[in-house]
C-alpha cells in the first residue's frame, strides 16, 4: 500500500482545482503532487530509504504539507516535531528516533543547527526558507528530484508517523501510528455522520498541522478539496480567512472557542460559508456548546479522541447538540457516539466491561488504534492491554450509546474520600456569564486532603467575585463539589497543542506541599 496514491489520483482527477492554500502561496492538485514526487524523488537520490525517520521542525507552512505527502510517497517514516518545543526536548526527540533529515523553517533553523552540532548526530538540515548559514536548501533538494510518479509499496503495519507528546507526566513519548492507523483515520473523514468531502470544499487548518489541525488533511486529499493553512493561530485572521477563502469545515481546540465568543469583530464577519465547525482536543462545557450554536448556527460538531487512536473515534453531532439545547440537556455533556469502525467502552479495574451508567475506564480498539510507543516497553504494556488502548478517560455510557467523560484518571480531586471532577466543576463555573475561562485543581488542605479551586479568567469588564462564583457553583453542584476558593488570572497556560495546561496550574499550589500529584 501507499498512503501517497490518494493524492496522486485526486491530481489525475482534478489537476486545476486548487489543493493547498496558505498565505499567498496556492497549489493546484497538479502542483501539489509534483512537488510532493520531487521531494520524495530528491530524498531517495539523496540516500533516504523507506523505514528512514524524517523530521519536520516548522511552523505552519505550503512546504510543511508537501513535506507530509512526500514522506507519504517514498514510505518514509514522518516525525513530527511540535514548533514550541524547546532545545533538550528538540535534542532528546533527534536522538532517540535516529532522525535522518529534518526540514525546518527559519524561525527554527538556528536551533536545530545548534542541537545537531551539539549533540554530534548525523542529521542534516533542510531549511524552507534561503537565509540561515549553515542550513541546506530546501529548494535545491527539491530541483534534483523528478516528476515521475512515486509511490513506494510498504506494508500496512509499518510506522507512518512517530507522534511524540508529553501527555500527562510531562515525558515525550512517541506513539507509533502505522500505515493501517493512516489508512483508518483517511477513511474516518469518508465515514463522518456530518458527510464526506468533496470536490468544493474548503477546509481551514487553524492549529499546528502537525498535529490535531493536519489529521484530516490526507482525507480531503482523497476527496479533491482545498486544505487552507492558517500560518499561526490569530482569531481575527481566522474569522478574515474563513469570509475571504469561503471555508467550509473547520476544527478548533476549546481555547479557541473561547477567543471567538469574546472577539468583538465575530458578529460583523461573513460566516455564512461555514457548514461545520468541529471542535475537539478537550472537553468543552455546555455553556460554550450553546454559545457556539448560537454564533455559528447549528453547524457545531464534537469529537473525542487521542493520539493513540489516530484522532477522533465517538462524535456528537450537529443534530445531537441541537437536540441537546432543545430537549435532551444531558447531551452536551456527552463526547459522542461511537461513529467509525472504532470499538469503545467502558471497563472496571479488571478489565471487564461494565454495565451502561456505570463508572469505569474508556478502553478503545480498531484499526485506527496504535498498538505500541516507540521504545517504551513498559508504557507500552501499561497502554496497549489485550488490543485494547487503555486511555486514561474515566466515564460511562448511556443506555442509547452515548459516551460521557468523567475526566481522566489523574485529574480526579480527591477530597475527604469523595471522588470529585475537574471537568463537571468547569462546566457549572462556565454556565456564568462573567466566564470567560477556567481551570479547576485541587490544591492541599490539610483536613481534606485536597480543596476544589477555580482558576478563573473573567470577560472583559466584569467585576464579579469569587463568592459569587462560588454560590453560583452551590445551586449546580453537591456541596462537596463546588470551588472552595477562586482565584482570578489574566490569562492561563496552555501547552503546546493549545490546550489548558491543568498540569501547570496545579503544579503552582503544590510547589511546597508535602505530598504531590502529577
Amino acid at each position: 500500500m501507499n498512503l501517497g496514491t490518494y493524492l496522486a489520483r485526486s491530481a489525475r482527477f482534478h489537476p486545476d482545482i486548487e489543493a493547498l492554500v496558505c498565505g499567498d502561496d496556492r497549489w493546484t492538485y497538479s502542483e501539489l503532487d509534483t512537488a510532493a514526487n520531487r521531494l520524495a524523488s530528491a530524498l531517495a537520490l539523496a540516500g533516504a530509504r523507506p523505514g528512514h525517520m524524517i523530521g519536520t521542525f516548522a511552523g505552519n507552512c505550503g512546504e510543511l504539507v508537501v513535506t507530509e505527502m512526500a514522506l507519504c510517497k517514498g514510505g518514509f517514516v514522518r516525525v513530527p516535531i511540535n514548533a514550541r518545543l524547546g532545545t533538550d526536548e528538540l535534542a532528546h526527540i533527534l536522538a532517540d528516533a535516529d532522525v535522518r533529515v529534518l526540514f525546518v523553517d527559519a524561525a527554527h533553523a538556528g536551533m536545530a543547527l545548534k542541537v545537531v552540532a551539539d549533540a554530534g548526530l548525523n542529521c542534516q538540515v533542510f531549511d524552507y526558507s534561503t537565509s540561515t548559514p549553515g542550513a541546506d536548501s530546501y529548494h535545491g533538494l527539491l530541483a534534483t528530484g523528478s516528476e515521475d510518479n512515486v509511490e513506494m509499496d510498504v506494508d500496512i503495519d509499518a510506522p507512518a508517523v512517530l507522534n511524540y507528546t508529553s501527555g500527562s507526566t510531562g515525558k515525550l513519548k512517541a506513539a507509533i501510528q502505522s500505515q493501517g492507523n493512516r489508512l483508518a483515520n483517511l477513511r474516518k473523514r469518508l465515514m463522518s455522520p456530518e458527510g464526506a468531502p468533496s470536490v468544493g470544499d474548503r477546509y481551514l487548518a487553524p492549529g499546528p498541522i502537525t498535529h490535531a489541525s493536519g489529521m484530516v488533511m490526507l482525507g480531503m486529499f482523497a476527496r479533491g478539496a482545498t486544505v487552507v493553512v492558517l500560518r499561526s493561530w490569530n482569531t481575527e485572521s481566522f474569522l478574515r480567512t474563513i469570509e475571504r477563502e469561503r471555508i467550509s469545515t473547520t476544527l478548533v481546540v476549546p481555547t479557541m472557542l473561547n477567543l471567538l465568543m469574546d472577539h468583538p469583530s465575530v458578529t460583523g464577519i461573513d460566516l455564512s460559508s461555514l457548514r461545520c465547525i468541529g471542535v475537539g482536543g478537550a472537553p468543552v462545557s455546555p455553556q460554550r456548546l450553546r454559545d457556539a450554536v448560537k454564533l455559528f448556527g447549528p453547524i457545531v460538531i464534537q469529537g473525542y479522541g487521542l493520539g493513540e487512536t489516530t484522532s477522533v473515534v465517538t462524535v456528537l453531532t450537529a443534530d445531537d447538540i441541537v437536540r441537546g439545547i432543545d430537549s435532551d440537556p444531558d447531551l452536551l455533556l456527552s463526547c459522542g457516539r461511537p461513529a467509525y469502525d472504532t470499538d469503545v467502552r467502558v471497563v472496571d479495574d479488571n478489565g471487564e466491561q461494565v454495565a451502561a451508567g456505570m463508572i469505569g475506564e474508556i478502553v478503545v480498539r480498531g484499526p485506527d488504534c496504535v498498538r505500541e510507543y516507540f521504545r517504551e516497553p513498559e508504557l507500552s504494556a501499561e497502554t496497549f492491554r489485550n488490543g485494547w488502548v487503555h486511555t486514561g478517560d474515566v466515564g460511562y455510557f448511556r443506555k442509547d450509546g452515548y459516551l460521557f467523560i468523567v475526566d481522566r484518571k489523574k485529574d480526579m480531586i480527591i477530597s475527604g474520600g469523595f471522588n470529585i471532577y475537574c471537568s463537571e466543576v468547569e462546566a457549572a463555573l462556565y454556565e456564568h456569564p462573567a466566564v470567560s475561562e477556567v481551570c479547576v485543581v485541587g490544591v492541599p488542605d490539610p483536613k481534606w486532603g485536597e480543596a476544589v479551586k477555580a482558576i478563573v479568567v473573567r470577560r472583559s469588564g466584569s467585576q464579579t467575585t469569587a463568592t459569587e462564583l462560588i454560590d453560583h457553583c452551590a445551586t449546580r453542584l453537591a456541596s462537596m463539589k463546588k470551588p472552595r476558593s477562586v482565584d482570578f488570572a489574566d490569562s492561563l497556560p496552555v501547552n503546546r497543542n493549545g490546550k489548558i495546561d491543568r498540569r501547570a496550574v496545579r503544579a503552582t499550589y503544590w510547589a511546597t506541599a508535602d505530598r504531590h500529584v502529577n
